[in-house]
């Protein structure tokens, strides 16, 4: 019987996921193509043979998505999978047409065909969008079973950048494990905090060899998501993070919205820096879609450690990356202790942005007097660097979950806002982490 042949739309994540549990094995279809998009210099790869498997002996080429309709009509594909995340459910749509009118099936892939069921217990933590705060909810979960004697062991939503054969699996266990993995700034945010909290973090591609290598070190496993996609593994308690911030995006965003449907607790996060009724907005939505769920406030207070130096000064403001290019955010930690501490001004760094940076602000308009901290390549890198050197200011906050002056040096004054998970009322999350253990005590 002749394949059914696919190309798989992603952005080095859950594309790369969905062809390793369903395709790479699957006689019914061929994939003939990925394409990539978000991703800075993810096009013009190969998913290689040792990912691919044995029905790919040459690997899988990585296009850039523009050039979708041309690969349709050169491969004669039958179906497109969409697999990457956090984007409106309209762009969905137009993605699904512009597939429709070169002749294709559009699809998208569920938890059946999907999830993985892990041998240990497994709390997921999720979001609605990208900076809702799940990585600061995941650390707080991790941290509250830890000291409860467990072997914690988090697995994080892949960030593929580099060269995928050395990528297969990886564990992160110390600073020196980021620097041989050669990890980005992107990667950094979200395993040194764990870390830092003594935290075994495991990352990669074939997330079934991942979760096999975790469950030998693990008595719990937490999931931490990746922008607002949906876990790779069948979760035994579904976190899910909103932000009022963002009011409405929890049910116009996909797969955010998928999320929030099958939420078990729904954890609506920034309401100290939060317009009230856009608190409630978010709380109606929740119950309009899942009366189940368990919904819970948290506050984000942000601290900065020499408060002193910001108050009446001109300041450049470092965000982090990904929460405001496309998570949409036009600021994050960092403008909010700068407005709480008085800073005189947020410098506008665009005028002063050099090579891929000018370029974020083009691609992302809505960005003003904020800089993004995009590290995805040393030259990435450097051209950050460049821009906090050419933008004039007194102080530098850094707003990103990591200290980024262990990866590039900033020749000004700085401070560090920091920022974690305080959940308000009654119902704590060490009440519900300890329900969550009574009720797979006994998990098979």
């Amino acid at each position: 019987m002749q394949k059914i042949k696919v190309i798989i739309m992603g952005a080095a994540g859950r594309d790369f996921h969905n062809f390793n549990v369903y395709f790479r094995n699957n006689d019914t279809y061929e994939v003939v193509a990925f394409t990539a998009t978000q991703i800075p210099g993810i096009g013009g790869r190969i998913y290689p043979p040792e990912l691919a498997g044995s029905k790919y002996p040459n690997g899988i080429r990585i296009y850039p998505e523009e050039e979708l309709p041309r690969l349709i009509s050169k491969y004669d594909v039958a179906q497109v999978v969409f697999a990457y995340s956090d984007v409106p459910h309209e762009y969905v749509m137009h993605k699904a047409s512009l597939v429709l009118a070169n002749g294709a099936d559009f699809r998208l892939m569920g938890p059946k065909t999907t999830m993985l069921k892990a041998k240990v217990p497994l709390i997921s933590v999720c979001a609605v969008r990208t900076g809702s705060g799940k990585s600061q909810t995941s650390r707080q979960i991790a941290k509250i079973l830890k000291d409860k004697g467990l072997r914690v062991v988090a697995i994080r939503h892949p960030m593929p950048y580099g060269d995928l054969k050395k990528q297969i699996w990886q564990r992160f266990a110390s600073y020196e494990d980021l620097d041989k993995h050669e990890c980005t700034i992107e990667e950094r945010e979200e395993y040194e905090p764990h870390i830092d909290n003594g935290i075994i973090v495991y990352a990669g591609v074939d997330y079934e060899k991942i979760l096999r290598e975790a469950e030998k070190e693990a008595d719990v496993i937490v999931w931490d998501g990746g922008n607002n996609d949906l876990p790779f593994y069948k979760p035994n308690l579904h976190i899910v993070v909103a932000d009022p911030h963002r009011a409405g995006n929890e049910l116009t965003y996909y797969p955010g919205e998928s999320n929030l449907r099958m939420a078990d607790i729904v954890i609506i996060n920034k309401v100290d820096t939060a317009d009230l009724e856009n608190v409630k907005k978010v709380k109606e939505n929740i119950r309009k879609v899942n009366p189940k769920a368990r919904v819970l406030e948290a506050a984000s207070p942000v601290t900065v450690e020499e408060p002193g130096l910001v108050a009446g000064k001109r300041v450049l403001v470092i965000e982090d990356g990904p929460t405001l290019t496309h998570g949409n955010m036009p600021y994050g930690a960092g403008a909010v202790i700068a407005k709480q501490l008085g800073a005189v001004e947020m410098v506008d760094p665009r005028p002063y942005a050099v090579g891929s940076i000018k370029g974020i602000y083009e691609k992302y308009p809505h960005l003003e007097a904020i800089l993004p901290a995009v590290g995805y390549g040393e030259e990435q890198i450097a051209e950050l660097k460049e821009t906090v050197d050419r933008t004039p200011c007194d102080v530098v906050i850094i707003g990103t979950p990591i200290d980024l002056r262990r990866v590039m040096s900033i020749d000004k004054p700085t401070v560090r806002a920091r920022y974690e998970l305080k959940v308000l009322g009654s119902v704590t999350l060490e009440k519900i982490l300890q329900e969550f253990l009574q009720r797979v005590k006994n998990y098979e």
